[in-house]
């Protein structure tokens, strides 16, 4: 392959990350609403800082999500989440978008929410994984 080709290739491949980047800024933007999360709950899912306010806005306002593993593994996890409990809760929508920041016992009292505040990414593959369990069951 010519370096012309290669290097069209490799701006192709680069608009496509791009591109995939933005629509799961959208779909986590959206999820946040689903959920009624608040500003300080959503930079923590994300395990952003309290200095990175502005990040929501411009994700918010269609620019895509920041080209970091961490961030990325946490919108999969958070959609997957979102996925199981949409799977769990099929006739029930109102209980699957109050799940996330309702008390439940498998989290010693705390929400899902809070258990990913304390425990980071950590606390996300718990919550993922209680999902992913009771999805089998």
């Amino acid at each position: 392959m010519s370096s012309l080709a290669l290097k069209d290739r490799k701006g192709t491949d680069e608009a496509k990350r791009r591109e995939s980047r933005v629509a799961l800024a959208k779909m986590v933007m959206k999820l946040f609403d689903l959920w009624k999360l608040s500003t300080q709950d959503q930079m923590a899912l994300l395990g952003l800082s309290e200095g990175s306010r502005m990040s929501l806005t411009r994700y918010r306002k269609g620019e895509p999500l920041a080209d970091n593993r961490d961030l990325l593994d946490r919108v999969a996890a958070l959609l997957s989440i979102h996925q199981s409990l949409r799977i769990l809760f099929s006739q029930n929508r109102e209980l699957a978008y109050k799940w996330p920041v309702t008390a439940n016992r498998a989290f010693d009292g705390q929400s899902p929410v809070e258990l990913i505040r304390k425990e980071g990414f950590l606390g996300l593959l718990i919550v993922k994984r209680r999902l992913d369990f009771e999805r089998e069951r």
